[in-house]
């Protein structure tokens, strides 16, 4: 059996439905299931689909969630057993200032400068977010309870004292719920609360790297697939106020690619095109977009998979 690694990376609830429309291209353009991954890396919207993914929902039952489709028996059933999501738009309590670094981050940026990533420090002291995360996070534990996946599921945040990334699910990593490491990695810098963890607090996984995808580069993997939602495709000529960002993305993920490449691991990344993108639109936060978002990333993965890139490495997926 051929050894699997999916990586879902961060975008909110537009990045949601872009992972939803890949896995159902792939599921019916190759007949790969996403839930028998050997290893999801999930990171903010990907940390939720990963999740939803280890507990039995399929590529297109997800897909047809976000675009209020009717779902299979199966997957209606799994989605019934969601607690009710609570507000998670209302911020509470005092506006919060920018604090100074905690002592942990001044330590390790003396003695170790050169692990520390500009935008993780930016992240860990931004503004604590007012939006509590446990509005939706209780929703999700409903369905995955006090215990971790049995599959490997491994979710990515930052710690807020050190601006270290710590993978929840993998070895030497804080003991915690599912629910809680996704609420963790989507707790998005100046919008949602921290999330506290055995005694500190994380943030979005996204503020490290919008993917993480070199989190699997020591495991042994016959293929890694990625979905990047907030970077851009090479052939996205589409010119909107989010390009700069997107490339700075896009080169970021290429490093990281590299990395699990020079380790002997093939890789196959699928990142939003022009099409993608337009349907996104500027607010990732919109779920209006989802349905929209949904239909272009499927068609535009299919027609990528139907020109046959890849299909030397996508032919060791199992059907």
């Amino acid at each position: 059996m051929k050894r699997i690694g999916l990586v879902l990376g961060a975008g909110g609830l537009t990045g949601q439905a872009f992972h939803a429309g890949v896995l159902a291209a792939l599921a019916e353009a190759t007949g790969w299931d996403p839930r028998r991954a050997s290893v999801i890396v999930g990171t903010s919207a990907g940390a939720g689909v990963s999740a939803y993914l280890r507990l039995g929902l399929s590529g297109p039952d997800l897909a047809a969630m976000l675009s209020t489709r009717p779902l299979s028996d199966d997957g209606a059933e799994l989605i019934g057993r969601l607690g009710p999501s609570g507000d998670w738009t209302t911020p509470v309590g005092p506006r919060n200032w920018p604090k100074p670094p905690h002592p942990r981050l001044v330590a390790r940026a003396i003695t170790r400068p050169l692990k520390i990533r500009p935008e993780a420090v930016l992240g860990v002291t931004f503004p604590a977010g007012r939006v509590p995360t446990e509005s939706w996070a209780g929703s999700l534990r409903a369905l995955t309870g006090s215990n971790w996946s049995d599959e490997p599921l491994w979710i990515c945040a930052v710690r807020t004292d050190d601006a270290r990334r710590i993978i929840f699910g993998r070895e030497g990593a804080p003991e915690t719920d599912v629910a809680t490491a996704v609420a963790a990695s989507a707790a998005i810098p100046g919008y949602f609360q921290p999330v506290e963890i055995d005694g500190r607090l994380y943030v979005d996984g996204g503020v490290h790297s919008p993917t993480n995808a070199d989190a699997l580069r020591k495991e042994e993997l016959d293929l890694v697939l990625v979905s990047s939602p907030m970077s851009t495709s090479r052939n996205a000529p589409l010119i909107t106020r989010s390009q700069p960002a997107r490339r700075a993305f896009r080169i970021r993920l290429q490093q990281e690619v590299r990395r699990l490449r020079r380790r002997g691991i093939p890789v196959v990344v699928f990142q939003p095109s022009a099409a993608d993108q337009a349907a996104m639109g500027g607010k990732a936060m919109d779920p209006e977009r989802n349905a929209a978002v949904v239909r272009a990333a499927l068609e535009t993965t299919l027609r990528r998979l139907e020109h046959g890139r890849h299909a030397d490495r996508l032919a060791m997926l199992p059907a």
